[in-house]
Order: structure tokens, then sequence, then C-alpha cells
């Protein structure tokens, strides 16, 4: 029971690291920034991921160990330290190439921007850590290791508050390196880069001592922030760094370190320095340098003067983050940045985006009630979209199946529920927009305060529909109503925040570099989760702490938050899940991650928050985003973890981390399908998921003595026989082309099995009215399994089948509308459900029709069957002949007479064959249209429509019928022949002979 991936992949994702084997850049490591890390040995094409078991989705630094390849070292946590940052858990290392890793520590580092490896010593390692992002910590700074990895020493530290930002090695000396320490702390509310700890230091002795660059050599005066540092390969006298100060600048120096000098100091030559500030020096000349950022910009005059060459267009995503400059080739080139990974062979000159990546970032995931639904939801820094939760056509879910419904960083998506044609889009701080699926107009209605009130909306604002009348929510500090589809606004609360003045200094947030995004927008709401049972009962939670309710539609509201034990004062409250059961029972999470405390926090209510009770167990790792109740058991849960996802069947008593199809990525949204009873999955990192039917999972919290049973059938969910279609565009793809799995045709079959043995083979049998259908069956493991009814009857076995072959016959033709019984058999144990199958609601066929073509279909099956049978009569013919040919003496005179016979018996039934087949001995490309599985062949277009046989379809239903009666003549004839030298032979006192009868057109074959 494994969840597909349905992509989107067209935007991927934000990528933290790069690396690849200098010598064989074919071998690619991509680690995204939360969808982990990812493989390629065809240079770019082909890829897959490497640590999907580990929870370790972020990551932040990749070394290859490049005298030995197969070594690999990886930090988790990715550099760039925005709002959304993946969380590290550490240093991981492989020595098989990926299959395999060990965990190395320094989990409490949270985020590690760099890994050096002294390239003559494969022990040696060196991780530049920035440490905690929403807390003071220790665990910062260089460390180094001289045992592979095994133990670690603090090498250089500066304070709690400070951390490793950078750290590059002199190539031509392993013990020479240079690091660029960072000063700076995030909080919800606020950033600040910069302070007295940033520095940049040098050590000559593998990091025993270090030496700080001062203003005496030339370091920028005042207060410094972070820094991105490069040395030219060709000439490591050359060291370049970008520091951001109160006026950033990038710096050279041309004696190794020892002297500095300002080349440009240009206002915006540091365009976000949080975020992204790093440079690459070509390795082919120490004056050509790449500048790393929102866009790429080049010196080839050693930093003096800039050009930008991948502007902000359509060739390239914005925002980069990783790097890859092949030091044996410059001309190979790879960025990484928020739409993922694009690769350039000649300088960065042209590039190829890699398509096949699928770490879309969401936040939000909804869907609508469409046939099949649609998926629904917003990507960090990729806009907001819909795509198919499953296409009716072959190829898979392609990228172009995704349609982009608004700009910027998308969050929460959502369908009109009273108006398809209609969705709405937020972005950052509080945008949002009605969206046309018909026209694309893509209309602004985001809320205006009446008295002018400045409107404080979360980066990420909570939105809610109602379940009654299809009303929009809306929060700023306010919850705001629309029941226009946002022509209009009416405010239905008060503040429901703490109003904290002090927590509202984002207009002036980000250090010595301003970075006023909406990002750091604090006392908000974040979450609207209005009651599906009970009318007019809303919860809102808060970015500070608050859980709000009302039971009268906004008239009045209670904080519960007081109620609830045990969590920090103020704790983020990223989602609310009302019961679907009862007006009463809610659920929420808090995520204090983002105050340095990774403890989960789950609560449940069932007396409208007066009193609460925590659902946390051990089993849970990682802090939490969100909670999705089962619409159909209540006892049915689902959590989506900063590492992966959880279900618990007895009502959060116990958790099971879900690992079938999911990787341990943040997963961020969840949401059951109301009609189809899917599980639809949102991770911020590898896109989105669909785990299809959860009704098995149901069954089994219903009953958990379903697991003991030696084979259980679950229920099986509707199943619409449809057609399906050519994709657009492209047949033959290649490698590079992501498409998203999709959903199996045909009915489901979800089964239980219980046995000791690694697989068994499981049985299984479709009837209608006590009629078999459809026989089949499918290897099983312990546990749960599933497979598919095609939907198909069966057909005739072949010619020459064997007893498992009659018993399991091939496919046959479609069947029609209706319920059938499926029964799962294991040994003598079994067990049945029933299915109802629907035609494709496309089509206006009507049944009558459709049971005539089905007929038709059938005697087209039974003519080529008598043909096959022909043509196997007249070979068994053939082989006995031989095996009595070979019994033959060729030195007695007395045979000469029963092999010449044999003989052209032999060569009438070659000739009787090829009026089936046509010319035999020929090699090349040749047309028999004459020969009868050609005229057979010509009916076939009987199957390429359900209504009923044309006029010309029949037609060649005839044509091909007669053509075979006429052949059939010739067999018999032929079979005759047989006869007669069979009846000599025995006379010879020859071994018997298999009889092989004549055939008529209206044989039936046995089933």
């Amino acid at each position: 029971m494994k969840a597909r991936s349905i992509g989107p992949n067209g935007m991927s994702g934000r990528i933290g690291a790069i690396d690849a084997v200098n010598a064989n850049p074919n071998i690619i490591y991509v680690g995204a920034a939360t969808g982990g890390l990812w493989k390629s040995v065809s240079g770019g094409a082909k890829w897959h991921p490497v640590m999907d078991s580990l929870p370790a989705p972020s990551i932040g630094a990749i070394a290859v160990f490049q005298a030995a390849p197969d070594i690999l070292w990886v930090g988790t946590g990715e550099k760039g330290r925005r709002n959304s940052a993946g969380v590290g858990t550490g240093v991981y290392k492989s020595m098989d190439g990926g299959d395999t890793w060990t965990h190395l520590g320094l989990e409490g580092t949270e985020s590690i921007s760099e890994i050096v490896l002294d390239p003559t010593n494969q022990n040696v390692a060196y991780v530049a850590a920035q440490g905690p992002t929403w807390g003071d910590g220790d665990e910062r700074g260089v460390f180094k290791t001289t045992d592979g990895g095994a133990t670690w020493h603090k090498v250089l530290y500066v304070d709690e508050r400070t951390g490793a930002a950078d750290l590059i090695m002199d190539p031509s000396n392993p013990n020479k390196l240079f690091a660029a320490m960072w000063e700076f702390r995030r909080w919800p509310w606020f950033f600040k880069s910069g302070g007295p700890g940033s520095g940049l230091f040098i050590t000559h002795d593998g990091g025993e001592s270090w030496r700080q660059v001062t203003t005496e050599d030339g370091m920028l005066e005042g207060e410094l922030g972070r820094m991105g540092l490069a040395i030219a390969p060709s000439n490591p006298n050359y060291v370049y760094a970008l520091v951001e100060a109160k006026r950033s600048a990038v710096l050279r120096s041309t004696d190794g370190g020892r002297n500095w000098e300002v080349m440009n100091n240009d206002r915006g030559i540091a365009n976000r320095p949080f975020y992204y500030c790093q440079l690459a020096v070509d390795p082919e000349n120490e004056n050509r340098v790449y500048k790393i950022e929102s866009v790429i910009s080049l010196t080839i005059d050693g930093g003096k003067t800039w050009d930008v060459i991948l502007p902000f267009d359509e060739r390239v995503h914005v925002d980069h983050h990783a790097w890859y400059v092949n030091p044996l080739d410059a001309r190979f080139v790879i960025s990484g940045n928020d739409g993922g990974v694009s690769i350039s062979r000649d300088r960065a000159n042209s590039w190829r985006f890699v398509e096949n990546l699928p770490l879309a970032q969401f936040y939000h995931i909804n869907v609508d009630m469409d046939t099949p639904y649609n998926v629904y939801g917003g990507l960090q820094d990729n806009g907001s979209w819909m795509g198919p939760s499953e296409v009716w056509e072959n190829g898979g879910i392609r990228y172009y199946h995704w349609k982009e419904v608004a700009f910027g960083d998308g969050f929460a998506t959502i369908a009109d529920p009273v108006n398809p044609r209609y969705a709405y889009a937020m972005s950052q701080g509080g945008n949002i927009s009605r969206y046309d699926k018909r026209t694309g107009e893509n209309m602004s209605i985001r809320p205006a305060h009446p008295d002018d009130v400045r409107l404080r909306f979360h980066w990420n604002a909570g939105i809610g529909v109602d379940p009654f009348d299809g009303s929009i929510y809306y929060g700023s500090q306010f919850v705001h109503k629309s029941t226009d589809m946002g022509a209009s606004w009416t405010i239905i609360s008060p503040d429901l925040t703490t109003d904290d003045p002090l927590k509202q200094q984002f207009d002036t947030s980000g250090g010595l570099t301003y970075d006023a995004s909406t990002a750091e927008n604090h006392t908000t709401i974040l979450t609207i989760a209005p009651s599906p049972v009970e009318r007019g009962l809303i919860w809102v939670g808060t970015d500070d702490g608050n859980v709000q309710l009302t039971r009268d539609g906004g008239g009045s509201w209670e904080n519960m938050v007081g109620n609830i034990r045990g969590v920090p004062e103020a704790t983020w409250v990223p989602h609310i899940e009302p019961s679907k059961f009862d007006g009463g029972t809610a659920f929420v999470v808090f995520d204090d991650h983002r105050r340095s405390n990774q403890t989960p926090y789950i609560y449940k209510t069932a007396d409208y928050g007066r009193s609460w009770e925590s659902l946390v167990t051990e089993a849970i790792e990682g802090f939490v985003h969100v909670i999705e109740q089962d619409p159909v058991n209540s006892s049915l849960l689902y959590l989506g973890t900063e590492f992966g996802m959880y279900i618990s069947f007895n009502g959060g008593e116990s958790w099971h981390l879900w690992t079938h199809g999911v990787p341990r990525a943040p997963v961020r949204a969840l949401i059951v399908h109301p009609r189809d009873h899917d599980l639809v999955i949102g991770t911020h990192g590898r896109a989105a998921y669909i785990l299809d039917d959860v009704r098995p999972l149901r069954a089994l919290a219903d009953n958990p003595s379903l697991a003991e049973e030696t084979i259980h059938l679950f229920d099986i969910p509707p199943a619409i026989l449809y057609q399906t279609k050519q994709v657009d565009g492209m047949r033959f793809v290649g490698d590079t082309k992501f498409a998203g799995e999709n959903k199996a045709e045909g009915a489901r079959l979800s089964f239980f099995v219980n046995t000791e043995e690694d697989s068994v083979r499981v049985a299984f049998a479709v009837t209608q009215d006590g009629e078999v259908v459809r026989r089949f069956r499918t290897w099983a493991q312990p546990g749960m399994n599933r497979t598919e009814w095609n939907l198909f009857s069966d057909g005739l076995p072949p010619a020459s089948a064997t007893e498992e072959q009659r018993e399991f016959p091939p496919s046959g033709w479609w069947v029609l509308e209706g319920t059938y019984t499926v029964t799962a058999k294991l040994d003598d144990n079994e067990s049945s459900a029933t299915v109802e199958v629907t035609f494709d609601p496309r089509y206006d066929i009507p049944i009558e029709e459709r049971r005539r073509k089905l007929e038709v279909l059938e005697e087209v099956a039974r003519l080529r069957a008598v043909a096959s049978e022909a043509m196997h009569r007249t070979n068994e013919a053939k082989e006995s002949i031989d095996a009595v040919l070979e019994l033959l003496d060729e030195d007695d005179s007395t045979h000469t007479t029963i092999r010449e016979l044999g003989d052209s018996v032999k060569t009438i039934l070659d000739e009787v064959r090829e009026e089936f087949t046509g010319p035999q001995d020929v090699q090349g490309f040749v047309r028999t249209p004459n020969s009868v599985f050609s005229k057979l062949g010509e009916a076939s277009g009987l199957a390429s429509y359900w209504g009923a046989p044309t006029p010309s379809q029949t037609m060649y239903l005839r044509h091909g019928e007669a053509r075979l009666e006429e052949a059939l003549v010739q067999v018999n004839d032929a079979l005759s022949a047989y006869a007669d030298f069979q009846r000599q032979a025995q006379a010879m006192n020859l071994k018997v002979m298999k009889d092989v009868a004549t055939l008529s057109v209206n044989w039936m074959p046995e089933r």
C-alpha cells in the first residue's frame, strides 16, 4: 500500500548544495533544501534519491572525496537561513556512493554550510557549522575530524551566536583554510545579521591556531555580517571575499590572504547576504569570478566590475544557492536555485533545465470534486498550482498537466466549493486573488480595513472555507469573511493575537541589510478552521500562541490556550483540525522550532477547549506541522512532521511512521478526499503524493484482528472503465522528463496476508451472478498488499495451453457495468468483497450497443483461436513426422517410400502454415495482406471503439472469417495427408504417432 508521487516537477524546488566527481562529472549529487539527496550517474539525465529512509531531508553541504569518489560526506541543514529553512540532523557519510550511510553526529548544529576534505587523507574533514538559527547554542563554528568522523574537535569557535558561514581550503596546502564566521539570530518576528562575532579567520596549521583578518589587513571597518569566500584554483594567492557590512563590498587578496583590498562596494553588491552570499572562481582564470545570489553576475577583472549573466528571465529560475564548476573543465557549470537544477556545458552561456527532480515545496494541499479530482497547492517561490490526481492518458502525469493559477510565493490554494470555475490563491504577506479557470483572470481580492487600520497578514496567512455556505475566511490580526467570492469583506472578530508591539518590528528586519519581505510579519492569524459539523463554530490559531474559538459565527470569541498545559507561552499554532464527527472535539498542533525547541506538540479537546490531552508519544521524531482526522473513522489520524508522516489507528494513543512511498521529508499538508477516500500528502520538498483509497486503514482501525486472518480482502472502491487517450505532446520522452505516477487502471484490490513465508501466490476469482468472469493470481508479501483487476473478462487460453494457463487464462475483453464479486484465495482460506463497475462518464453509448460489440469481439477472439489451433495442429503433425523420420535407417531401402512421403507431407504442412502467416523463409519487412492472420487482424478495428460495430468493421470480420474457412480446407487436406502417412508408418510397425484431428471453423477451445 504505497503512496505515489504525482509531482509537480516543472517548477522543481530550492536546492541547498551540489557536488560531482570531477574526473567523471556524469556522477552528480544534488542536495535539496528540504527534498533530500539525489544522485545521477548519467550527467543529469536520470536521478534517484539516496537518503529517503533517513531523517535528513535538508542538505546544506556535499563533499565527494575525489581521490576515492565512492566516499561521500553530507552535512544537513541548508545554509540559506530563511524563515522556512530546513532543519539539519548532523553529518552523514557513505563509503559506497550513497547506497548505505553512517550518521557521524553533530546533530545539534542544525545547519551546515560547508564540508571541506583534505584531498590527501580520507580521514581528515572540516565542517563549517552555522548552528541553530532560532536560538543560541555552542554547537557551531568549525569542527575537524582526523579519524573519518568517529570523533570531532571544535577548532574554531567565537560565541553562542556566531557560526561558520563559509570555509575554503587552499588547493595547494590542505593545512591552510579560510573561515567566514557569522553572527546572526532569527526570531519568529525579526532577523538580525551581523555583530562583533563576525569575521574572517585564517589557519596555516590545519585549525590548531587561527588569525583574524583585521582592518590593518584591509578588512572593512565596523560591524560585519555574512561573508562568502572563494580561492582561485589556478593561483591560490588570489582569494576573494564578499563581505556584508554597513557598506558591503567584494574584497580581494593577491598574496594568499595577508592583505586585502576593496574591489567593489557599489550599493547592492551583496544582494540578500543572509540567503545567498557565495563566490566561485573560474578554475582556469583567477580574475574570472561568479557571484551567486538572486541573479548570477560575473567579473573578468578580479571583482572591479560585474555584469549580470543570468538575469530575471525565463531561462533559469532566480535565487541561486548552489554553484558547481568542474575544476578540470571550467565549461561544465551547474546551478542550484529556488526552481531546481540547471546545467551548462559552455561556461554558463546556455542552460538545460533538469526536469525530473520533483522537489516542489508545498505549504498547503486542497482538492476539488472533479472526476478525476484536482489537487491544489502553493509552492515556495514557485506560485500556486492545480493538477490532476490522475490522468486518463498514457505516459503518466506530465508537467504540463499542472496549471499555474497565481504567481509569487504560493501558499493556500482552494477551489471555490460553490462555483468550480474559480479558485483562490494566496501569496506572501496577505495577497490573495480569485482565479478564473476559463479565462485565466487573476483578480486581487485582498481585504482592506474600513478605518485604514494596518492589517498584519502573516507571510503564510490563515484561510478557511465555510463548509455550510462556501463563505471565505481570511486572517490578518482579524478574521475577515466574504460571502461574495472576495468582492467584499466583513471583519467578524476583534484582534485575536496578543498584539505585542515588541513583535511588530518586521518593517526593519534584517540587521546590516534590510530584508522586510513580510517573512517576519508577526502577531497574525496562521490558521482558520470552521467546524464541518457545527455551523458557526470556528477555531483560529495565531503565530503568537493563541487558540481562539467562536461558536456563534464570530459574535464572541474565547481564547482557549490557557487551558492547554505543557506548551511554552506564545508558541506558533500552524494547524487546528476540527473534528468531522463532533463539534466539541478538535485537534491542535504547536510548532516551537522557531525558538530552537523541536519538541512535538499535539493536543485534543472533546469539550470545546475546556480541557485538553496530549497525543504525543516517543515514536514521533521532529516537530509537527499538521494533523488530519479521517472523515469516516474518527480513530484514524494522519500526522505530518518535519521528518515524515505518521498514522495512528487508535485516536493518537500510538503512532506509526509511514514510509511506504513517502520519503522522510517535511509533510506540511494532509487531506482525505471526501468522495474518493484518497489521502493527499503535501510535502515541503518532495512535491505531492497520493495514498490511494485509505479504506483498508479504516478497516484495520475498526478491527485490528483482521490482520490475524490468513487472508482478508478489504472493501473495493468503485471502478470506472474509461478510455485511455494518447498523451498530448511527445510520445517518446527519454529519461529526462518526469511523469507523476498515475493511479492504476481497474478495480483496486487491497488485501492483507498473514503468513510466515516471504512471498505467496494469491488467486483471485471475479464472478457475476454466480458465473466466473475473470481468474488471475499475483505474488504477495506478509502484510498489506495491492493489485488490480483490469476490468476485463477471461480470454481464450492459447492453443497449446498448459493446465495453469487454462486455470488462469489471459485477459479477454472489457466487462460491462454492474456489480461483481471478487474472491481472494490463499490455500484453503478465502475472503470476498464486491465492486461496482461504472462506465466512462464522457460517453453516452447504450449498454445494449456495447453488449453487441462484446459479442462480436468474442467471435473475433474465437476465430483467432481457431486459426491458432490450426497452426498448432499442423505443427504437431510436423513434429510427429520428424519424430518418425528420426527412427528411419538411411541405409534401409525399405524406408525410402515412407521417408519420401513424410517429406512430402511436411512440405504440404509448411505451405498450409504460410496460408496463415505468409512466407516464413524470408527476411526483411514483408507484407502478407492475404494471410489468415492479416485478414483477421483487419477486424481488430472493432476493439478501437465501444459502440456497435460499423458496416466496414463487420465487412472486415466477414472477410477474415471467409479467408479462415478457405484456409481450413487446406489444413484439413494436409491433416488427411498426415493421417495417410500415419497409417503407413504404423503398418511398418514404427512407433505409434499422435493423432491430429481435422478442424472446423465452428470449433470452440476449452476454457
